[in-house]
């Protein structure tokens, strides 16, 4: 591989000081990796713990709609700014470190009245907290920065550990999953602690975080109480399969869901276990680990998937899909040794993710969408950084780039990156978890970084499920010998039974083609589409024909219609466009039709409901005028009539205009301006094929519908497609889409800034290639300009014709303005 140490072309935009920058590098050997975070999000966010991207605004919690259990990552704490500090320090920012922790004494709070999730607030608080004390220590060591700093964040660490302390106070030592910050889990003040259940991983992902805070501080107690939920854990594992189940209750010990695989609800349990002994040096985690994957090897691995099955009959498949978190996994084998199946699923990942752009929350077997968001999740970067550091095998950078490439193209937009609502579609979620700075941004720079771009060595230090650093030398502090180990008399140590050390790569594959012949076939698998089963064809002798199934059935079809009313099914138009299904066996014209009307009733309900959980593709519509050029990705529902933008390559394109009057229900009175524009309506007083046919009228080329229901939102709520009125539609010729009130806002407040907004229709979200406007490019070609008049400067050269490429492209790596 050409060496990467070669002269380096800065490719940027001009920038905001302060603002969301990430500043591209690309070196002679044509990788690309980050160089630069400047301020994080203290313009748009700070003191919130979130940003929200799409309305450049902080998400504090209880001033926004709820999430569910989403928010109760929010604590009221600056969140983002306590997640991001070691990463400050990793891309050698400490200016800004420092200032950041200043920021987090003087203004940080923990003692709020909010109820917290035990788990998300370990590992991105109390993590980032011990994260950044780390990076401070080491720092003022260096004797350059953070002089004065006198131990302040483990003050803070301590303070809110005892404050998560009173969630272990169980008969089992498992913890409650949630706590008040102030009042604990006792008292009803606490509006906590009547929860029975939590997930495997919200209980035994807290040695490392826990463990590091005793050590750090002198104090056992913290790690004891995660020792002991470790143990526990570990006694209730099914002693046959030797693997735990998903959810546990914190009382009995009973598992409530008795499904086991390597994602969500278990994955950083056995994390947690490798990296106890990584960083604490106790042998007894490493045992109990590879029991554990020994099993997960003989029963969950089917390379290269990963398959959830019961924890009874481990046998048996428990799910045909997998989740987004199984993604870590791979990362997982390597630091166990395991680099072969690691290699396989990894290469499944990848194909996945370049089939939909990124890796869906679920995908199938046939690696289809199952659950179509994507929150910018960093476990697939995580296992493609590790694999790069095993093998060294350039392939990983490539895939590092396809994230990176992905992240600019789809998921940027004018305030930060912005989760995706759909992958199929590229809409989306106004949502950037602190996360996707904690650890996509450390895992993605450490993958491209050279030796020479790190302040420190990052092998003395063991990287949490956060990605915060946590250093090895704690495993060798004088308080480490007051932990007791809790080990029982069954669990002998054999050194016979398991590996103790990483197997020498060099000698593992010495063929440099072997990694490559392994992700041959899969790639291939990947691509195969697999067939769909023959549609249902036998003929029902009650009815005279073949009976209606709920996948066939339109609203808008009359000969449905028909057959819905010899089933006795009466269809009810609502005013908000939806269609309301009655049954009446007594109204069938046969037995047998009745019997064929509650069939179908029940596929139509068993359709709805998976509709809802596979969330069918919706429709996007992308801001694509100044100053979004196509960053801003709104989530729409379809119609059942008119245009159907699945099957236009190119969508429909155009300004907006809101028509008058704004419900469209009667004739638009200002159709010169409605003519040859999108026009936007208001949801209500009539059906939705009035409003099409209203602007159709008046000369629009496509519709948008707001609905009138203020506060609902995409996030919240399933979408679904718009009926017709009952008659014939196929007059309505062009394409009306429908946007949740949030959405709709986003759209009417951009069209109120800059009166000019002109979006795109389409199925999905087209590539945006981030094309440079008119100004930026004058910028450019002045500097251009600047740097011919300083002749013999290779550097100059260099930079010059990195400009001229730039400018004769129609796609740069721009920073977020």
């Amino acid at each position: 591989m050409e060496s990467a140490r070669g002269s380096r072309v800065l490719v940027a935009r001009l920038k905001q000081p302060c603002s969301f920058s990430l500043v591209f590098w690309m070196t002679t050997s044509r990788k690309w990796g980050l160089k630069n975070l400047v301020c994080v999000f203290q313009d748009h966010a700070y003191p919130a713990d979130e940003l929200m991207p799409l309305t450049c605004r902080g998400r504090v919690r209880g001033l926004e709609p709820s999430r569910g259990d989403v928010d109760d990552a929010l604590g009221k704490f600056s969140l983002t700014l306590i997640d991001t500090l070691d990463t400050l320090v990793l891309l050698n920012k400490t200016t800004e470190f420092e200032a950041a922790v200043r920021r987090v004494l003087s203004d940080v709070r923990l003692d709020n009245d909010i109820v917290v999730s035990v788990f998300e607030t370990n590992i991105r608080v109390l993590g980032g907290l011990l994260g950044g004390h780390s990076m401070a220590v080491m720092l003022k060591e260096g004797g350059q920065n953070m002089q004065w700093y006198q131990d302040e964040l483990l003050h803070m660490a301590k303070d809110l550990g005892l404050r998560l302390l009173p969630a272990f106070n169980t008969s089992s030592g498992l913890p409650y999953p949630r706590v008040n910050l102030k009042y604990g889990v006792r008292g009803p003040e606490t509006r906590t602690g009547t929860e029975t259940d939590t997930c495997t991983a919200c209980a035994g992902t807290i040695i490392l975080e826990f463990a590091a805070l005793s050590r750090f501080t002198g104090d056992p107690v913290f790690e004891a109480h995660a020792r002991r939920a470790l143990d526990f854990l570990w006694e209730k594992r099914q002693r046959n399969s030797n693997l735990v189940g998903t959810t546990i209750n914190i009382h009995s010990g009973e598992w409530v869901r008795r499904d086991s695989g390597v994602g969500a609800g278990i994955d950083s349990y056995y994390e947690y276990l490798l990296k106890a002994y990584i960083l604490l040096g106790d042998d007894l985690f490493l045992q109990r680990f590879n029991i554990h994957y020994a099993s997960i090897m003989k029963y969950i691995s089917q390379p290269p998937l990963l398959l959830d099955v019961h924890i009874h009959k481990p046998l048996l498949p428990a799910r045909t899909w997998m989740d987004s978190l199984l993604a870590f996994f791979p990362g997982l084998q390597v630091l166990k040794g395991d680099i072969r199946p690691a290699i396989e699923t990894h290469e499944m990942l990848y194909q996945v993710t370049k089939k939909h752009n990124f890796l869906p929350e679920a995908f199938t077997t046939d690696f289809r969408v199952h659950w179509a968001q994507h929150p910018l999740r960093p476990e697939f970067a995580e296992s493609t950084y590790f694999l790069y550091k095993a093998t060294g095998d350039p392939y990983y950078l490539e895939a590092g780039r396809t994230i990176l490439d992905n992240l600019n193209r789809f998921a940027r937009v004018p305030c930060g990156f912005a989760a995706m609502k759909d992958v199929r579609t590229g809409s989306h979620e106004d949502r950037m978890d602190s996360f996707f700075l904690a650890e996509m941004f450390k895992y993605l720079f450490l993958l491209f970084a050279e030796a020479e771009d790190l302040p420190f060595d990052v092998e003395d230090y063991v990287f949490t499920t956060e990605a915060h650093l946590l250093p090895l030398s704690l495993s060798t502090t004088p308080h480490s010998s007051l932990i007791s180990s809790n080990r029982t008399s069954e669990e002998e140590l054999d050194d016979s039974n398991f590996d103790w050390t990483c197997p020498n790569t060099r000698l593992l594959f010495p063929d440099p083609a072997f990694p490559r012949n392994l992700r041959e076939p899969i790639r291939s698998a990947v691509d195969k589409s697999c067939p769909r089963p023959a549609p249902y064809r036998s003929v029902n002798p009650g009815m005279g024909r073949p009976p209606l199934r709920a996948q066939d059935f339109m609203a808008n079809n009359p000969e449905h219609l028909e057959l819905l009313r010899r089933m006795g099914v009466s269809l009810i138009h609502l005013k908000d466009g939806r269609v309301q299904l009655v049954q009446h066996a007594t109204q069938a014209v046969s037995a047998v039709a009745a019997e064929d009307g509650v069939r179908f009733m029940q596929e139509m309900m068993e359709l709805s409901s998976q509709q809802q959980k596979e969330q069918l593709p919706p429709r996007a519509i992308q801001i694509v005028s100044h100053p979004f050029f196509g960053r801003v990705v709104l989530t729409a529902g379809p119609a059942q009539f008119g245009t159907d933008l699945s099957k236009s390559s190119t969508g429909v394109r155009g300004f907006v205009a809101v028509a008058e009057p704004y419900s469209g229900c009667s004739e638009i009175t200002n159709a010169e301006y409605i003519q040859g524009h999108i026009a936007l309506l208001q949801r209500g007083q009539c059906m939705f094929a009035e409003k099409a046919r209203h602007i159709q009228k008046a000369g629009a080329i496509g519709g948008i519908v707001i609905d009138d229901n203020e506060g609902s939102s995409s996030d919240t709520a399933p979408l679904f497609q718009m009926a017709g009125d009952g008659r014939n539609t196929d007059d309505v010729t062009l394409p009306l889409l429908f946007l949740f009130h949030k959405e709709g806002n986003i759209l009417l407040e951009a069209l109120k800034e800059y009166r000019e907004v002109e979006v795109l229709l389409s199925d999905k979200a087209r590539d945006r290639g981030f094309t440079w406007n008119l100004l930026e490019k004058l910028i450019a070609v002045n500097f251009m300009l600047f740097i011919i008049s300083s002749p013999g400067n290779e550097d100059m050269i260099a930079l010059y014709s990195s400009l001229q490429e730039v400018i004769r492209s129609d796609y740069a790596y721009p920073s977020v303005m």
